[in-house]
């Protein structure tokens, strides 16, 4: 059965987020979602998700899942919002674990910060599978990006996160703690074990010089050539050179900060203080 894919792009961080659903009923699931985030201010905002919102309402569909392929440094999930408006299990990767153990000491978080992901209502393993209605979800444990990337193989589509990138953009940095280019590598060979005409919906896209419009559908034969980073049978010692040395250049992301509190707790905020107040930390002279 193959999936039909609703793409929602958002400028301000360049996701995409996905509502996947069953060709011949109402089923469906959302991945990656955005809570917009004005940083200036302290402020959340609810457009982005409100649009997913819309469309499923609009088009009468049931959330199934609302699906994360990581823990996410560039945006803030709306999984919690988009679960109180629509319903759905939020599902993870089981290494969030991991995820949780190192940030939870970045952030001082201390013993009450739960670390065993049960802020979420699945934890996947690789070679798990779920459906969404009649449509089977397979779930690959991709790390590199970060240990605990997942990839959703839905039908003949794979939703692969930040791991691969359109092919003229490349592939996933692997500089947070706990990434590796090692593992990325690896983790790309078995996406591109996959059938050449499997679609391929990556989590962002960055327009790469010389394109004039944002894309974020390609395919595994694509990939396979055309990849700027691991295209062409690249082997494993020059992509992870290369990754490496790219990586050294890169800054953090805008929102890293107040991301990966978030999302570590499948989009809540911190507990909030005495005065009824969330807070975000900002660890100095740690990332």
């Amino acid at each position: 059965m193959e999936p039909t894919v609703k793409a929602f792009f958002d400028p301000a961080t360049n996701t995409v987020s996905y509502v996947v659903q069953e060709p011949q009923g109402v089923a469906c699931a959302i991945i990656d979602s955005v809570l917009d985030y004005d940083q200036a201010a302290g402020r959340t905002d609810t457009t982005s998700a409100d649009a997913i919102v819309d469309f499923v309402t609009a088009n009468g569909l049931t959330v199934a899942w609302i699906l994360e392929s990581h823990v996410h440094a560039d945006h803030l999930s709306a999984a919690p919002y988009l679960q109180d408006r629509l319903g759905g299990k939020i599902g993870i990767g089981d290494q969030i674990t991991v995820i949780q153990d190192t940030f939870g000491k970045v952030f001082n978080e201390g013993t009450a910060f739960q670390r065993d992901g049960s802020q979420f209502d699945a934890l996947f393993k690789d070679g798990d599978s779920i459906h969404i209605g009649q449509l089977r979800c397979d779930v690959m444990h991709t790390p590199g990006h970060t240990p605990a990337c997942l990839t959703y193989v839905i039908g003949g589509a794979a939703f692969v996160g930040d791991t691969l990138f359109m092919p003229d953009f490349g592939t996933a940095r692997c500089d947070f703690p706990g990434g590796s280019a090692t593992d990325l590598y690896q983790s790309i060979q078995k996406i591109l074990a996959l059938p050449d005409d499997t679609r391929v919906f990556v989590g962002h896209d960055y327009k790469a010089p010389g394109r004039d419009d944002f894309a974020w559908e390609t395919t595994i034969g694509e990939q396979k050539a055309l990849n700027v980073h691991i295209g062409e049978g690249r082997p494993m010692e020059e992509f992870v050179a290369m990754r490496t040395e790219r990586d050294a250049t890169l800054g953090m992301p805008r929102l890293i900060l107040p991301s990966i509190q978030t999302n570590m707790r499948a989009g809540n905020m911190p507990e909030p203080e005495d005065n009824g107040t969330s807070y975000f930390k900002v660890p100095v002279n740690t990332l």
